[in-house]
């Protein structure tokens, strides 16, 4: 049931991170507070495709 999935910053958009996750535990989209190294500074990411 883990599937692979990227964090993108709310910021800048750029894509950074990928993680995995749990789709029957976790089914709405992920939401962690990340360092971007594009924006220098702790942003929140969200999920995407």
């Amino acid at each position: 049931m883990r599937v692979k999935v990227t964090l993108r910053c709310n910021e800048c958009k750029q894509r950074n991170y990928n993680t995995m996750k749990n789709k029957k535990n976790t089914p709405d989209k992920l939401e962690l507070n990340k360092y971007c190294p594009f924006c220098k500074k702790h942003t929140l990411h969200t999920e995407t495709k």
